[in-house]
């Protein structure tokens, strides 16, 4: 079986999830942090929502370094609507782009760098793991402590939450 038909149900299934979760992100609480330290709750909402269009990069270049001229992030979208459009259309073109990418593809090396700064340097498929499913389950999870703390309900993800059974 191809690497990346092993990885679309995973892919079907994580997105399903993050978009119930931004689902509940409200533009009235982009401002909260629960710490100082903490990304305020908009731009963490923001960076989860993104995280398809950075696999559609690791798809698709031979590696991303973010400090190269030239490299520019999206404006941040202007409202909670255009949010989920944003996440649905950087869904929707990097699933095309996952379930068309060989395995020969899946196994050539693929690097995250900041300058010299190496962040990631490894095989497509283990980048595509860490740097995007992990990456982002770890932000909607953050989102789902947000939400409790702002007495928004937690959607359910692997089983029940205490708001969903």
């Amino acid at each position: 079986m191809p690497i990346s038909d092993l990885l679309l149900s995973e892919f079907d299934s994580e997105m399903k999830k993050t978009r119930v979760t931004l689902e509940r992100v409200a533009d009235d609480k982009s401002e909260f942090r629960p710490h100082e330290k903490s990304m305020a709750l908009g731009k963490l909402a923001n960076h989860t929502g993104e995280m398809p269009m950075f696999l559609s990069l690791i798809l698709s270049l031979p590696e991303l370094d973010l400090a190269k001229p030239g490299v520019e992030f999206p404006k941040p979208p202007a409202s909670h609507e255009e949010r989920l459009e944003r996440f649905d259309a950087a869904v929707a073109e990097s699933r095309t782009k996952l379930a068309a990418t060989a395995d020969e593809a899946m196994h050539q090396s693929w690097k995250l760098s900041m300058g010299d700064h190496v962040i990631f340097n490894g095989p497509r498929y283990q980048a595509v793991r860490s740097l995007f499913f992990n990456h982002m389950i770890h932000h909607r999870a953050q989102l789902g402590v947000y939400l409790r703390m702002n007495d928004v309900p937690v959607p359910s993800i692997y089983g029940p939450s205490a708001d969903e059974k």
